[in-house]
């Protein structure tokens, strides 16, 4: 698209007439007063230059009258210099319109901060070019003059500038309003775009994919590399047509517009390419975000990718504003700097939860998939933003908390727990002897220390309490497990457990009852279990117990 475009641009040429190279006026006494030498005003002294250098009243002579040379230490050739600086005006597409040159023989400008007894053309392309009143004539600046060896190489470079001698022996002939080595010149700069446009399609869609699907990275290189391979190539065929059409010489309103459009798409193409490789970017820190363990990290990449982004973007549009629309950004950024304290005072909660969001990634108090508790806070973190958290509750509601409020409240964070603890009180009848509670209490401690999940440094079962209707065995143990799910797992398999030395024992479970006892009768059989007296008993149904398990697990 950006080929066809170009080369339509240059096809319109053929339908233009040639207008005067630089100069562009309405007034019918140009000719009259250009005739002669006269350098007593900026207006004179450029309509003396430009017309005297003009194809029809080719006279370089009488223009390089219009050069001062006092000072100046190197012998220069007049004619040729001044040709040179018409070719800069030319290739710099700067419009001279005579209404807007001052017709003053004692002009004075008193805006630029410049000395009072100088004009300036256009200083945002050409700085260094300018008439300056030598006496009592306007001419060009000794210091202009100095400098229009380099300012000619810098419009014309790489020898292109040798081609503006060499075009024009092809010949001068009018057609379509261009002349034969214009037209001849468009042609093949045509075919050069056309060439360099195969060329380098060529390199990017087969040469790349080729080398990229042998290292082993065709889908990086298809889905991430190639899309900016192919804007760089469209910036290399912009970078060719700034270099060859100020060769060209074309008419300067329409010269003036192609350099703004060239002079645009330098600075948006480099920001697309920019932009792109943001995502390549993107993806390389993905991929060292998944080597490590926090969550915290996969949830900054997107962020960092939307925010070098705007970055881009940013800074992009600054240099189209300055570079192709030639706009003065100094005033743009002071307005943008004072309009900024005026929307930091509107908005100051939404930059609190930014910076509350750039806390939370570089004090990392969570990741996502932790459980967190804070006041009515209570969920799982699903997503870090900038200016919220977005938490699923155990209701499988979304809370939206700002992250300035996250970052000055106190979390506890549950995903954190190297250990989840597990506390509870097992309660067993008053009828049970101490011999059975002593067994029953080292079962328990041999329950923990089997269990693949247990933290065996640290536990506590004992006989602790004795209560209105139990008597009472703390139960306090750790699971070293990672999410609730393994800690309710392993609550399950240890209950389980517990029920079953339970039974193995005779061991009952108290619950709140109220017990009338009766008179006992000889031939009746009470209701309160016979316990044995030996601890021996219980250490081999401890035992028998312990084997059985052991037997359960090796099978």
């Amino acid at each position: 698209m950006l080929q066809k475009f170009l080369v339509n641009c240059l096809f319109t040429f053929f339908f233009i007439g040639f207008a005067s190279a630089q100069l562009i006026t309405d007034n019918p006494k140009v000719e009259t007063v250009a005739k002669e030498v006269n350098l007593s005003s900026p207006y004179h002294t450029t309509l003396t230059f430009f017309y005297n250098l003009e194809e029809s009243n080719y006279k370089p002579e009488r223009a390089s009258r219009a050069l001062d040379f006092t000072g100046l230490e190197e012998e220069y050739d007049d004619e040729k210099l001044s040709v040179k600086l018409k070719q800069i005006f030319e290739g710099k597409g700067v419009i001279i319109r005579t209404s807007s040159i001052p017709n003053l023989p004692n002009y004075q400008d008193t805006t630029s901060g410049a000395p009072e007894s100088v004009y300036f053309f256009d200083k945002s392309k050409m700085p260094g070019v300018f008439l300056e009143k030598v006496g009592k004539q306007w001419k060009f600046s000794s210091f202009t003059v100095s400098q229009i060896d380099d300012l000619h190489q810098q419009t014309y470079p790489y020898g292109t500038d040798r081609l503006l001698n060499l075009l024009p022996k092809i010949g001068n002939d009018e057609y379509l309003g261009l002349h034969l080595w214009q037209l001849t010149g468009i042609f093949l700069l045509i075919l050069l775009v056309f060439v360099a446009h195969f060329f380098f399609t060529f390199v990017v869609d087969k040469v790349l994919v080729y080398f990229f699907r042998r290292v082993g990275y065709q889908k990086l290189g298809e889905n991430y590399l190639l899309p900016v391979a192919r804007v760089t190539s469209f910036y290399l065929i912009v970078m060719v047509l700034s270099l060859f059409l100020p060769v060209l010489q074309l008419p300067v309103e329409i010269w003036s517009w192609i350099v703004i459009i060239l002079n645009t798409l330098k600075p948006f193409l480099i920001t697309v390419i920019f932009y792109k490789l943001v995502n390549v970017v993107a993806v390389y820190f993905a991929r060292l975000a998944t080597k490590t363990e926090s969550t915290l990290d996969d949830q900054l990449v997107p962020l960092m990718r939307k925010t070098l982004k705007a970055f881009v973007v940013i800074i992009g549009t600054l240099f189209i504003l300055r570079d192709g629309l030639n706009l003065d950004i100094i005033p743009f950024l002071t307005g943008l700097s004072i309009g900024g304290v005026a929307i930091a005072l509107a908005a100051q909660d939404t930059i609190k939860n930014f910076f509350g969001s750039v806390m939370i990634f570089i004090d990392k108090p969570f990741q996502v998939g932790d459980w967190i508790t804070s006041g009515d806070i209570d969920g799982t973190v699903e997503e870090v933003g900038f200016r919220s958290t977005r938490i699923r509750t155990f209701r499988n509601s979304l809370m939206y908390v700002p992250n300035g409020k996250i970052a000055d409240a106190v979390l506890d964070n549950h995903g954190l727990r190297q250990y989840r603890r597990f506390y509870t009180t097992l309660t067993i009848t008053y009828d049970t002897p101490p011999q059975l509670i002593e067994e029953f209490v080292k079962g328990l401690k041999e329950i923990v220390l089997a269990h693949p999940n247990t933290r065996k440094d640290y536990f506590n079962v004992y006989f602790n309490n004795l209560s209105a209707y139990s008597q009472d065995i703390m139960f306090y143990v750790f699971f070293e497990v990672p999410t609730w799910p393994e800690e309710l797992r392993c609550r399950h398999e240890l209950l389980i457990q517990i029920v079953k030395l339970a039974n193995t024992l005779g061991v009952r479970f108290a619950f709140p009852t109220q017990t009338l006892h009766m008179e006992s009768f000889p031939e009746k059989k009470g209701l309160v279990p016979e316990y044995a007296t030996e601890s021996v008993y219980y250490q081999k149904k401890l035992g028998e117990f312990m084997q059985q398990e052991i037997h359960k697990k090796n099978d």
